[in-house]
């Protein structure tokens, strides 16, 4: 089987004309920053982020499902997703009065369940993690007849989600080197198919976290690996394997696929809260880790970097920040012991301020076993620009009698 038999730039073109009037052509946002952390020529933001759901996820589902005969429609679809494939069925079943039942693991975000119901989808919660829901909700839609629109291992689906491939094409064309997220590989498939019509010397890298990393393996054994179980933050990515039909797009149209950890996800993250006011979640943010990390070399190149999605729990959101904030050294937690409450902690208040530096929160705690019961333990959490400037600050706090930094 080969990848031209699955999915054609035709399809792909014929697909962005079914989704035109559903899908957003997201935008594409040039970033200096991040062409300047990775010694890039350019670097642009594909913001699918913003896209309607929240992911690219929408395009595939609308030009799969609009396809279906009258039959199929009327008895209604099943599917199985983390989250984002979910809101996608859902409103391609809304705008085509399709009804949908989603079946989501246990680990699926608040959020993304919620949004899904909003469109009108019934929800089932289902399985540990992802390969439990997709085998109930495949033996589900046999049950009752019902069509199984399944998240990636469909020519239909990947052709929808390679219209983001072909809007980078127009939007950047002088892209070098694209990197894509990998979960159960319908995007890249699509996107890579969209690219190589366009520019068959483009580079594309797919991104996979350590703790869901399948695609690699596979492509070294020339045969799909599955993982036993996943482990990560990225839970829109933490498919435990390809299908046939990703598989053999991947295997013929991605030149690399390279493993990032969950840590260099959050950092990304936090950089593109912070330097592109662009909220996405750890899926989304997989792909630039790998740009900022120096796994994949890009100097001088015209790089585009696909973030798939933004659908996350604010306060995920934020733990991911302060995660990511912990890996750069800007934020940092120490524990004091002061000889006295009141007076000794305005003395650390004041000197933190000396030295530039922020603080953040202030929390007493317990004492250890060890210390002096007439003496107060504090956990404070700092932020500063980095590992010498938290330096400076202790030994500051350092120099003072009345306070000890454990």
């Amino acid at each position: 089987m080969r990848s031209e038999t699955i999915v054609t730039p035709v399809e792909i073109e014929a697909a962005n004309k079914r989704i035109s009037s559903i899908a957003h052509r997201t935008p594409l946002d040039r970033s200096t920053t991040f062409a300047q952390m990775s010694d890039a020529a350019s670097v642009g933001l594909k913001l699918e982020n913003m896209q309607r759901t929240g992911s690219f996820k929408i395009r595939g589902a609308y030009n799969m499902m609009s396809q279906l005969p009258a039959t199929k429609r009327e008895n209604g679809v099943v599917a199985s997703s983390a989250g984002n494939h979910a809101q996608g069925v859902a409103l391609a079943g809304q705008e085509l009065d399709i009804e949908t039942t989603i079946v989501v693991p246990e680990v699926t975000p608040a959020a993304k369940i919620a949004a899904t119901r909003g469109y009108g989808a019934t929800v089932l919660v289902e399985g540990d993690i992802y390969e439990d829901s997709y085998q109930y909700a495949m033996d589900l839609a046999d049950r009752e007849n019902r069509t199984f629109v399944h998240p990636f291992n469909d020519e239909q689906i990947i052709a929808g989600q390679g219209t983001v491939g072909l809007e980078l094409t127009e939007q950047f064309p002088a892209v070098d080197t694209v990197l894509v997220a990998i979960g159960g590989g319908g995007l890249i498939s699509g996107v890579s198919v969209a690219l190589r019509n366009h520019n068959p010397d483009v580079r594309v890298i797919g991104v996979q976290p350590e703790g869901a990393a399948h695609a690699a393996p596979s492509l070294e054994a020339d045969e799909i690996q599955e993982l036993e179980t996943v482990d990560t933050i990225a839970e829109g990515i933490a498919d435990t394997r390809l299908l046939e039909k990703t598989f053999t797009v991947i295997r013929e149209t991605v030149d690399d696929v390279v493993s990032v950890t969950d840590q260099e996800i959050a950092t990304a993250v936090s950089l593109l809260a912070e330097r592109t006011k662009t909220i996405a979640e750890a899926a989304g943010g997989a792909p630039l880790a790998a740009l900022l990390c120096d796994t994949v070399d890009v100097r001088g190149e015209n790089v585009a970097v696909v973030v798939s999605g933004g659908n996350i729990n604010l306060t995920d959101h934020a733990n991911l920040v302060e995660t990511g904030l912990v890996q750069q050294n800007r934020l940092h937690r120490v524990r004091l012991v002061l000889d006295d409450w009141a007076a000794s902690l305005s003395t650390v208040v004041d000197l933190i301020e000396q030295e530039n530096a922020e603080l953040i929160d202030i929390e007493r705690r317990p004492q250890a076993p060890t210390e002096q019961l007439n003496r107060c333990p504090v956990l404070l959490t700092l932020e500063g620009n980095g590992a010498d400037h938290f330096e400076r600050v202790l030994d500051t706090l350092n120099e003072h009698e009345e306070i000890t930094v454990k």
